[in-house]
């Protein structure tokens, strides 16, 4: 799993670990890790201070993967920040499709609600055509006799 990590120096230990920040959900979808989590990077592995990384761990938490997240963080900037995707705006686009998404639903309601009436209505047109195809039959019946 991909993680966001920031190096810290365990002065108890003499060793640099990675706090772990933030863990990757899914492709766009990161959490934020609110509890302390750390990674001992062991001896000899020397990093800067509070350098942001990303990490992947294996389900063991064994580190499989490290590198810096500089890339990373100014592709952030470039893809989402430079075009003024906020996350306001993006409270708005969601807002703005669930209101589009409730719309389309009473559209939809009130579209099957016209079906049946028209239903029920074709019903009633058919039940009077027989109605008076049975009377145009019994009054030529009684003309007859």
């Amino acid at each position: 799993m991909l993680y966001l990590a920031q190096v810290h120096k365990n002065e108890f230990l003499d060793q640099y670990q990675l706090r772990l920040l933030a863990r990757q959900e899914d492709e766009n979808i990161w959490v934020v890790i609110t509890e302390e989590a750390f990674i001992l990077l062991g001896k000899g592995n020397a990093m800067s201070e509070k350098l942001l990384v990303l990490v992947e761990l294996s389900p063991a938490g064994e580190i499989e993967k490290l590198e810096e997240a500089t890339n990373w963080v100014l592709y952030l900037i470039q893809t989402y920040l430079a075009t003024g995707i906020t996350p306001e705006f993006l409270q708005q686009e969601a807002e703005r499709a669930e209101d589009w998404r409730q719309s389309l639903t009473l559209q939809n309601q009130d579209l099957a609600r016209r079906s049946l009436e028209l239903e029920a209505r074709r019903e009633q047109i058919q039940a009077l055509e027989e109605s008076m195809q049975q009377d145009k039959n019994g009054h030529q019946e009684q003309g007859e006799c």
